[in-house]
């Protein structure tokens, strides 16, 4: 199926199409729920992961010219999030569901604070969370919600050109809980011959 690129339309200061100087794109893994076996993300690895992601971030120069997409979910997303509001980077987030279901499946599993993290950062944006099935319609018989997702944050992003595009992940090299996950991303940005900054957790922990 054909994916739209997600419809937010900013305008500069002067009123003329805002167009980004770089593209920083995220996808990276939750928090653990409690539990979890084997451990992938530890709650107890997030400060690491938290200065690893802003360590990236100034790496690229990220600043107000700049866009950052990415879903919002516990762990890398809202990391990734909290540091580009952090340097003024124009966020926005893209949601494989409406947000109620999106916020049960992927913000509160990982406890209310990062529920409280969630909406801070939504109450920062310039566009609301996008979700989906609004955007896109009903989802396909033979597509998953997330694989969808994965696609239409690179579809958006790539709508800005593919030079200015970087993919930033915090991944352990593995495959996902199921599809549509930070593999699925690596090996789509992959194919557009994009650029990937890979945050290795097997190394970072």
């Amino acid at each position: 199926m054909t994916i739209v690129p997600a419809r937010f339309v900013r305008q500069s200061t002067s009123g003329a199409l805002w167009l980004p100087r770089q593209v920083l794109l995220f996808s990276g893994h939750m928090i653990d729920a409690p539990g979890r076996t084997p451990p992938r993300f530890p709650p107890d690895k997030e400060a690491i992961a938290a200065k690893k992601i802003a360590e990236t971030l100034d790496e690229l120069g990220a600043k107000p010219q700049d866009l950052g997409l990415t879903q919002g979910a516990c762990g890398g997303d809202i990391l990734f999030a909290e540091a580009c509001q952090q340097r003024g980077v124009k966020l926005q987030l893209l949601q494989p569901f409406e947000e109620p279901l999106f916020i049960e499946n992927s913000v509160v599993n990982g406890g209310e604070s990062w529920l409280d993290r969630y909406y801070t950062i939504k109450h920062k944006l310039d566009t609301p969370p996008l979700a989906a099935p609004l955007e896109l319609g009903p989802l396909p018989k033979e597509m998953n919600a997330y694989e969808r997702c994965n696609l239409w944050l690179l579809t958006s992003a790539l709508a800005y050109e593919a030079k200015k595009v970087l993919f930033v992940c915090l991944w352990d090299g593995g495959g996902g809980d199921g599809p549509g996950g930070t593999a699925q991303m690596m090996e789509e940005v992959k194919k557009k011959q994009g650029r990937v900054i890979w945050l290795d957790t097997r190394k970072l922990w």
